[in-house]
C-alpha cells in the first residue's frame, strides 16, 4: 500500500489531516455526482431495466465492505427459493468487456475479475460481467435468469432496480463523512434513507439503526494447490504472512487473530497483485490469504504452498428480516 494511500485512510477514518488538496477537489467530485444522478433521474441520460427484477448490493464508501460474500449469501438463497439468479458485476480488475461475458471457470482473474470468478465458485450459478451492467443484467435474462443481483452497482444508475441493499462497514462506519477524495463516500449520507435495506457487516459501532448485522466466519485454510485442509488453530503458535488485498485487510487480520495466529501484515490495495516475494518468503513461514487473494494466484506454481482462508457470511436472524421485505417487492415487481 502507497504512502500516498496509507494518508488518506488515515484522514478518513483515524482522525488525521485531510491533504489540501483532497479537501479542494471534493466540491467539483459532489456536484459531479450530483448532476450525473439528477441526469439519469430526469431522463437526461438513458437507463433501463432488463424485463425482470433487479436487486442492487452496493455500499456508499470507495472500497469493499463485504458485498460479495453478502452477494454470495443472496443469491443461494434465491436459489433455494426456487428462483433462477444471476450475478452481474464490471467485472473491476478483469478485462471490463464492453460486451457481456458470462463467466466460465476457466477464465483467468485479468479477463473476469476475482470477485466473479469467486462468486461462479461458491455459487455455480450464472455470473455476467461488462461495464455496462444493463447490458450484463439482459444478456443473464436472455440466457434464462428471473432475478438479477448486481454486485456493486449502487451508483450505477444506468441500470434501473427494484430494490438497493446498502452494506456498511460496522467497525469503519462513513468514515469523517466526506465526500472523494477528501473523505471515503461515494455518495452523501443522505443516500442511506433511499435504500431498501441496510447489512452491517460485523460487530463494530457503526450500524445504522435499521441494519440487519452480518458476520463473516471462517475457520479453516485450504492450500491453493488443493491437496490440504487445516483448520485456522492448528496454525496458532507461530507466526503467519498474512496477505489481503480487500477494501478492509484489518478484517482479515482480526480473524486469523481470533484463532491465536500471530500474523506479519501485508495489506495490498483492493484487487491488487500479490507480488511473487510474497507467495515464497525467505522465512519459510506459511502464507494465508483471502479468497479474493486465491483466486488471482491460483494456478501459479510459486503459489502451490500458500493457503487460502475461505469465509462465510452469516446474517441476523437467519437473513430473515431481508428476505422477507425482498419476497414482497418481488412479487409486486412481477404483478
Amino acid at each position: 500500500m502507497s504512502r500516498l494511500e496509507q494518508r488518506l485512510l488515515q484522514a478518513w477514518y483515524q482522525g488525521g489531516v485531510v491533504p489540501w488538496w483532497a479537501s479542494v477537489l471534493e466540491p467539483p467530485y459532489r456536484l459531479v455526482a450530483a448532476l450525473r444522478r439528477g441526469a439519469y433521474r430526469r431522463g437526461w441520460k438513458r437507463s433501463g431495466h432488463p424485463g425482470c427484477p433487479v436487486i442492487v448490493i452496493g455500499n456508499l464508501t470507495a472500497g469493499g465492505a463485504g458485498k460479495t460474500p453478502l452477494a454470495i449469501w443472496l443469491l443461494q438463497a434465491l436459489a433455494q427459493g426456487g428462483r433462477r439468479p444471476a450475478l452481474v458485476s464490471r467485472g473491476y480488475g478483469g478485462a471490463e468487456p464492453a460486451v457481456p461475458h458470462r463467466v466460465a471457470a476457466s477464465d483467468a482473474p485479468e479477463t473476469a475479475g476475482d470477485e466473479p470468478l469467486l462468486v461462479l465458485r461458491e455459487t455455480g450459478l450464472p455470473v455476467w460481467v461488462c461495464r455496462d451492467r444493463l447490458a450484463a443484467a439482459r444478456a443473464a435474462v436472455a440466457d434464462g435468469a428471473d432475478v438479477i443481483v448486481a454486485d456493486d452497482g449502487l451508483q450505477h444508475y444506468r441500470l434501473r432496480r427494484d430494490f438497493e441493499i446498502l452494506v456498511v462497514d460496522a467497525q469503519r462506519g462513513f468514515g469523517n463523512g466526506r465526500l472523494l477524495p477528501a473523505g471515503p463516500l461515494r455518495e452523501s449520507v443522505a443516500r442511506l434513507a433511499e435504500v431498501d435495506a441496510v447489512v452491517c457487516n460485523g460487530s463494530g459501532p457503526h450500524c445504522p439503526a435499521q441494519g440487519l448485522r452480518m458476520i463473516l466466519s471462517g475457520s479453516e485454510a485450504v492450500r491453493l494447490d488443493g491437496g490440504a485442509r487445516r483448520a485456522l488453530d492448528s496454525f496458532a503458535g507461530g507466526t503467519v504472512h498474512a496477505v489481503a488485498g480487500i477494501g478492509h485487510p484489518e478484517r482479515f487480520f482480526a480473524l486469523l487473530e481470533a484463532h491465536g495466529l500471530a500474523v506479519q501484515r501485508h495489506p495490498l490495495p483492493d484487487h491488487g497483485r500479490v507480488p511473487s516475494a510474497l507467495l515464497a518468503p525467505a522465512d519459510g513461514r506459511p502464507v494465508l490469504m483471502t479468497s479474493k487473494d486465491a483466486m488471482r494466484c491460483r494456478g501459479m506454481a510459486v503459489a502451490a504452498d500458500a493457503w487460502e482462508v475461505p469465509v462465510r457470511a452469516t446474517l441476523q436472524d437467519e437473513g430473515e428480516p431481508l428476505l422477507s421485505r425482498l419476497a414482497t417487492c418481488l412479487a409486486m415487481s412481477e404483478a
